[in-house]
């Protein structure tokens, strides 16, 4: 009886164990997940209480809030290297849905707004700044270059394996990569998304998890290194820039276009000033020259000769 006891105890755990292996959230290491019951496996994003869909991306508001969280509260779920990295880093304030705010604050009552992809498109104010929409990042330019000994690859290849990957590690649609350009070693990357269903993955989340992945820093619960092979040669990336376009101009470019016009005019006078200057000192010492000249003429003229 305790032999049957025994061999039914381990037929158990050894169904049981799968199931508690299986409760992880793939597209979110910093996801905490529980068994709800059976074959139900409920992930929550760690230090808040949003639920976490775990077969898409995370929006890149939740992800951020999630890095500003103190280690000791993340436990075993952030990467200690992923500290020393918090350029662009700040607290977001998200919609229920993972979207930014389109006006974001610090403690020190310091505020600005932001686009969709949570980048800043305003100068800093306080709270009284006034941000009427939250205006769609329309554009994503991202530009990386790679690192190989031998000659450079085909464009074509390259083309198909970063679609690829956008397409199955961040599970982009096709037609959202507008465009890819490569001229060794430079590789660039257009993703276009106007308008954005909701069963669709964002662009800005895309391009956020692939920068972390890129910077050794997976946002996946593999924490897996990126790999891009090439026609079975590994794609070395070395550096990486992203930039943002919205569907409108940021609104303070006007003012450091205006800023930039006044110190080109500023300069432009005061050259001119100090031509104008140099000129009137180079007229009045030559009119004296001369009027001396003219002077000592006279005088010898007007002076009789002794003998």
């Amino acid at each position: 009886m305790e032999l049957l006891f025994g061999v039914v105890l381990g037929l158990t755990l050894a169904v049981a164990s799968p199931a508690h292996d299986s409760c992880t959230c793939a597209t979110n290491k910093w996801a905490v997940c529980a068994q709800d019951g059976p074959g139900n496996c409920t992930c929550r994003l760690v230090g808040s209480d949003h639920p976490v869909d775990c077969s898409t991306l995370t929006p890149k508001c939740f992800l951020m809030k999630a890095e500003m969280i103190p280690l000791k509260e993340k436990r075993l779920w952030r990467p200690p290297q992923a500290l020393s990295d918090s350029d662009g880093i700040y607290n977001p304030d998200c919609e229920d849905s993972g979207t930014f705010k389109a006006k974001q604050c610090n403690q020190s009552s310091t505020c600005w707004c932001v686009n969709s992809a949570g980048v800043r498109r305003t100068e800093k104010g306080d709270r009284s700044l006034s941000c009427r929409e939250l205006v769609r990042t329309r554009w994503i330019y991202i530009e990386l270059t790679h690192k190989r000994s031998s000659s450079a690859f085909d464009v074509p290849d390259v083309v198909k394996a970063l679609t690829q990957l956008f397409e199955s590690r961040y599970k982009l649609q096709p037609k959202y990569i507008a465009a890819i350009k490569y001229e060794p070693p430079l590789i660039q990357i257009r993703l276009e998304q106007s308008k954005k269903p909701r069963w669709d993955v964002d662009i800005a989340d895309a391009a956020y998890y692939f920068e972390k992945d890129v910077n050794n820093d997976s946002i996946f619960h593999s924490n897996s290194k990126l790999s891009v092979s090439v026609n079975g040669d590994a794609l070395a990336i070395e550096k990486l820039w992203i930039y943002y376009v919205d569907e409108k101009p940021p609104e303070f470019c006007m003012r450091q276009l205006a800023a930039g016009i006044s110190a080109v005019v500023t300069v432009v006078v005061l050259t001119a000033g100090i031509g104008i200057a140099v000129l009137l000192i180079l007229r009045w010492l030559h009119t004296r020259k001369y009027k001396k000249f003219e002077s000592k003429e006279m005088s010898e003229i007007k002076t009789p000769s002794l003998e």
